[in-house]
């Protein structure tokens, strides 16, 4: 079980380290790449990006029900923080789907600057709960 939980934890490490790789050195490169190359250049960044993406969040959802089935005693003697780093999570996939994905469809017909300018500033919603689920998950490996 000590397994599972270190591997869960390593994921959200390891995408808590992504987004804020994205959210402060990639997506404000968003605006200069130029509109003549930013169609081709955004259908490249989601479909590349995706194959890191997907995979990852995935496995860090399923080792997280996973856990939460199985609540071994670490998990069970803080409860609550369990379960807020699992709502955090649900939050992460909720702001992926309802605002990061429509914003970067809204871009796939070429640089809009409100559609860049809302995929920034929600982002930052999943880089502070990739944070904070990091941070809570790390209390958990002691």
């Amino acid at each position: 079980m000590k397994t599972i939980l270190l591997l869960h934890f390593l994921v959200t490490a390891f995408m808590t380290g992504l987004i804020w790789m994205v959210q402060i050195v990639h997506y404000p490169l968003f605006d200069t790449i130029g509109a003549a190359q930013f169609g081709q250049y955004h259908a490249a960044h989601t479909r590349l990006i995706t194959y890191i993406v997907m995979p990852v969040m995935l496995l860090e959802l399923a080792t997280a029900f996973y856990l939460s089935y199985e609540m071994p005693a670490i998990l069970q003697t803080a409860s609550f923080l369990w379960w807020l780093a699992v709502g955090a999570l649900v939050l992460i996939w909720l702001s992926t789907f309802l605002l990061q994905i429509p914003a970067h469809n809204a871009l796939t017909n070429g640089f809009e600057q409100s559609a860049y300018e809302k995929l920034v500033s929600t982002n930052w919603v999943r880089t502070v709960l990739w944070t904070f689920r990091s941070v809570l998950l790390f209390y958990f490996l002691k």
